[in-house]
């Protein structure tokens, strides 16, 4: 049974950069668009800059080569210059591909030569890395530009950026991407963008799938899919009766990266789209995070939960004044009800209400959100978002399920649906299945149910399919484990697997312990045993580590623990638990 949005909401057939900016020469607010935590008062960029440099970026890229649907890949973690790098190439005509800053060699050549990109830009800290990866793929030197050196923005750094020679005069045959704006400020100043023919058949971006299930894949998103998931973002914002109140003090805090869907959508397009200031720091630090949360009276979190996890467990987050925050919101991975409601109690406004989002990279971003005026407790992700439409699905792909609570695979279809796997006509055809009406579905492969069959539905996801335990023909959940583990005051982090021990597949937890505590496996393990059914008790065994392996958007990096608990117990372990 398909389940519907309650909204629907008219999307602009544009370009992002037009859905962000207005126009090339539309007015814009002279104030900060983006700022620097460290030196807010001199390092900054406002709206104007924001549009202004990325129209010099495109055309130094036209300047350079770059055809139309050329890929320009990023190799850099967050600065202020990144969104004007990202728009700069959706601007010239091309499309814009992040690669993760701490890729490897084998990572980043692997990106390089699947994207087939013909332009790479790389933070100065990563060149070593870069040349490495273009070497061994014989990617052009002179089609690579370094992002950093010495450049610090300023209020009028859009008109003043100047090229620098090289890498400081280091490095041979590399430039510094200042040298793509050589010359063309005041060209700019009269120039702007082509639109589209049709922007849902033109692909803007290619974020590449986390890759913990399989090979990294490029998911073409179009330029319409991309406005179309700020749009639904919007709608439901402005469901909030006091939300043009909220907007003349709203703050944001960029913490999450850049080259990700999940950081990009809200910090590249949506909140500039919203004229909402966003202090862009460049890696996670949590302390940080609470100083510049309190400095700067940040009114938004956009969070992940092992971020969650940290402001409930760390002991000094109660050191810091977190009132300005008014929304806070998680997403990537599930949160559990315990965790969600200790976060909430930190903050001095009872209307803040922890909500966790849904979305996938294949759906450019959000799928699922809350209705402003839902005040409930809930451990779901909320409802379809407007224009979408969600089902579930029986394991053997078929059969659709019509009971309430009843567990299946989740799809999802929308505007916001991606075009297809870059150049994976396969994998493209295994993830998307079309109906007979010519509607194509994304299968998530996330296990999920709906408390009630009603127009939006309130959904709840539990799991992936492809990390469900099967102990003794059972169906155990690594995410519900970990919620219940991370109530004990022993666990300050924790991910859950499955193992075989002796035939059987079992759940074995690697634990975070808290510094204070000196609680033993056994003790974690005998304390579960109260917690759960007696097949999901951790029988695979409890085990300590320094931490739990993530990617940067929160997903837990199982395969690196399957292969750590294969060399530990030194029986076989599942690559994926297969479901009957």
């Amino acid at each position: 049974m398909t389940i519907t949005s309650r909204w629907t909401a008219p999307i602009p057939r544009c370009s992002l950069q037009q859905w962000i900016f207005g126009s090339g020469d539309a007015v814009l607010p002279d104030t900060k668009a983006f700022l620097d935590p460290e030196n807010p008062e001199t390092n900054f960029l406002t709206f104007n800059d924001y549009r202004f440099l990325s129209m010099r970026v495109a055309l130094g890229l036209q300047k350079a080569g770059l055809n139309y649907g050329d890929r320009v890949l990023l190799f850099s973690g967050n600065n202020l210059f990144f969104p004007s790098v990202f728009l700069g190439v959706l601007m010239a005509g091309g499309v814009f591909t992040g690669a993760n800053p701490t890729f490897v060699l084998r990572e980043l050549a692997y990106q390089l030569r699947d994207s087939e990109a013909t332009f790479l830009i790389v933070a100065e800290a990563a060149l070593e890395t870069a040349l490495e990866a273009a070497k061994e793929i014989g990617f052009p030197r002179d089609r690579i530009y370094v992002f950093g050196g010495k450049t610090t923005p300023g209020p009028e750094v859009a008109r003043s950026l100047n090229p620098g020679p090289g890498v400081n005069g280091r490095v041979a045959g590399v430039r510094h991407w200042t040298e793509l704006l050589a010359g063309n400020a005041a060209e700019a100043e009269g120039w702007s963008w082509t639109e589209p023919t049709d922007p849902a058949d033109t692909t803007c971006c290619l974020n590449y799938s986390s890759g913990t299930t399989g090979v990294p894949k490029g998911v073409e998103i179009s330029h319409y899919s991309y406005v179309a998931n700020g749009v639904g973002v919007e709608y439901t914002n402005n469901l909030d009766p006091d939300t043009e109140e909220k907007r003349k003090r709203a703050r944001g805090l960029c913490f999450l990266p850049l080259y990700h869907a999940y950081g990009q959508t809200y910090f590249v397009a949506n909140l500039p789209h919203l004229q909402i200031p966003v202090y862009i720091m460049p890696s996670f630090d949590f302390i940080k995070m609470l100083e510049y949360i309190q400095r700067f009276r940040i009114t938004s979190l956009i969070s992940v939960p092992p971020i969650v996890v940290l402001l409930v467990k760390h002991p000094l987050t109660k050191n810091y004044d977190l009132s300005s925050i008014e929304s806070l919101g998680s997403g990537a991975a599930p949160l559990g009800r315990e965790v969600s409601d200790e976060v909430e109690k930190l903050f001095a406004n009872p209307d803040v209400v922890m909500r966790q989002g849904w979305g996938m990279t294949e759906m450019t971003c959000t799928c699922m959100s809350w209705d402003p005026a839902f005040r409930k407790p809930s451990t779901g992700v909320g409802e379809m978002m407007p224009n979408c439409k969600g089902r579930l699905v029986e394991l053997d792909g078929k059969t659709p399920i019509t009971k309430p609570g009843e567990r299946g695979e989740l799809w999802v279809t929308g505007p916001t649906l991606m075009r297809r796997y870059w150049r994976k006509p396969d994998a493209t055809d295994d993830t998307i299945s079309i109906d007979s009406d010519g509607t194509r579905w994304l299968k998530t492969g996330d296990i999920a149910y709906v408390e009630e069959y009603r127009p939006g539905g309130i959904f709840h996801v539990v799991d992936r399919l492809k990390e469900l335990i099967k102990v003794k023909g059972n169906q155990v959940a690594p995410a519900e484990l970990e919620a219940v583990l991370l109530e004990n005051p022993d666990v300050a982090d924790v991910a859950v697997i499955g193992v075989i021990v002796k035939g059987e597949e079992l759940p074995r937890a690697y634990v975070v312990r808290d510094p204070k505590s000196k609680a033993t496996g056994k003790d974690i393990a005998k304390w579960m045993e109260s917690k759960v059914a007696r097949y999901k008790q951790l029988k695979g065994g409890v085990v300590f580590t320094d931490a739990i392996p993530k990617n940067p958007s929160g997903k837990i990096l199982r395969k690196q623990l399957r292969e750590r608990a294969e060399k530990e117990i030194g029986d076989s372990v599942p690559k994926t638990s297969k479901l009957a």
